[in-house]
């Protein structure tokens, strides 16, 4: 017959295997984006995992009709690598969702809707920007740098929305001053 004790040891043990297993999917998914992200952006800034680095990045933003062309492709190249290394690290989430929704609203304002799927499409662009939306609501989990930073725990819901909200209006006012 099962006591009380034990059914509060089960439940107990059952809510922490779930609160684990919930951080170390967090974990994951910072990692896998916020890499991917922050990849993305030493392409540009330097040309690393070979990218078109600095230059050429400026010559695609003004291809693209963005005035200022390489100051754009500095601006992108670090709210991507930047973004995404504070993402990974689960450091100051709601400031690298903010960043990283910025970038993506351009993305796929110049990528277009034209095709969802490949050749063409945006489907990656679209999982990776609903990835960094999930993450910066749900916030980094328990293995995170934030995790350390009281003040971010405590208003985590009402930064998370501001962050989001600050970073689609500055992505937005960025293409207003495309051509």
């Amino acid at each position: 017959m099962q006591t009380s004790w034990d059914r509060t040891l089960s439940s107990t043990s059952s809510a922490l295997a779930t609160t684990v297993t919930h951080d170390v999917g967090l974990l994951v998914l910072r990692l896998v984006v916020g890499l991917t992200m922050a990849g993305h952006g030493t392409m540009k800034l330097f040309g690393w995992f070979g990218g078109p680095g600095l230059t050429a990045t400026g010559k695609g933003f003004s291809m693209a009709g963005y005035p200022a062309g390489d100051a754009m492709a500095v601006i992108a190249g670090l709210s991507e690598t930047l973004g995404g290394l504070g993402l990974a690290l689960g450091l100051l989430t709601p400031l690298a969702g903010a960043a990283l929704t910025g970038v993506f609203i351009n993305i796929l304002d110049v990528r277009g809707f034209d095709a969802y799927f490949p050749p063409k499409g945006v489907e990656l662009e679209v999982v990776l920007f609903a990835s960094v939306i999930a993450l910066t609501l749900t916030g980094p989990g328990r293995y995170a740098a934030d995790h350390y930073l009281p003040v971010l725990r405590a208003s985590r819901p009402r930064y998370s929305l501001i962050a989001l909200l600050v970073g689609a209006v500055v992505g937005f006012l960025v293409l207003l001053i495309r051509d």
